[in-house]
């Protein structure tokens, strides 16, 4: 594989953010490597990469750390924009789309994040069903998003995934492991159909086959925030 310096990716093997980067790395080529981290108990290293967020991501280039997944991404882009002939890009070349895929990317970080992970952090019933609606009201705007992105296209970045596919994608597998707890349809063909259509092609890209783990690794560590969190017991949904 490509590579240029050292790389060490600091994570969690289920938070989507990581799952972002690693699909960037995955893109590029790029061989790093990968230390899993216990978000509940936080290593030195993790707190001295990052020590305003004390959060993962965090990408240590030849030592020197960087944080945030969307600057992340972007930086392994631009550092790597020539590893190899024809290695693809992330981002749009051209300045209008890439400022376009930015907007969207973060209002997913924004909007889509903190609707779902509501789901679970929910300490009734009432205020699952509203964070389940939130989730939904911000899927059915990135259904416009899509049309509009892809003109037509397989994918938001049109006939390859690029750096909005990346943002949007890195979440799926956790949509899917709502559905498998609280039986929560977030991804309906009836209501988002290209979006719908749009996950299961994304799902079967090389960049993502490599990278995302199995829903069921987010169903189990969604027990343990829900326990954290004191929030309503899901009940047991048939996979």
């Amino acid at each position: 594989m490509a590579g240029e310096g050292d790389l060490k990716l600091l994570g969690l093997l289920v938070s989507p953010f990581v799952v972002r980067v690693r699909m960037a790395l995955q893109m590029k080529g790029l061989s790093y490597d990968y230390i899993e981290q216990d978000v509940f108990d936080k290593s030195e290293l993790l707190l001295a990469s990052n020590p305003v967020h004390k959060k993962v991501p965090v990408l240590l280039h030849n030592g020197v750390p960087l944080c945030e997944s969307q600057i992340i991404v972007q930086y392994i882009d631009e550092v790597w924009a020539a590893a190899e002939e024809g290695s693809p890009t992330i981002l749009p070349a051209e300045p209008h789309d890439r400022a376009v895929a930015r907007f969207w990317a973060a209002y997913v970080d924004d909007k889509l994040f903190p609707a779902w992970i509501g789901i679970i952090k929910a300490a009734t019933e009432e205020a699952r069903a509203e964070k389940t609606s939130e989730t939904l009201a911000v899927l059915a705007q990135l259904e416009v998003a899509l049309a509009e992105c892809s003109k037509g296209k397989a994918f938001f970045a049109g006939d390859a995934i690029g750096y909005l596919d990346l943002a949007v994608g890195c979440n799926m597998f956790w949509l899917e492991a709502l559905r498998r707890l609280f039986g929560v349809e977030l991804l309906d063909t009836g209501k988002t159909p290209l979006l719908a259509a749009w996950a299961e092609r994304f799902a079967e890209t090389e960049t993502a086959t490599k990278v995302v783990p199995d829903a069921d690794s987010a169903v189990e560590f969604a027990r343990k925030l829900a326990a954290r969190f004191g929030s309503a017991s899901p009940a047991p949904v048939a996979n």
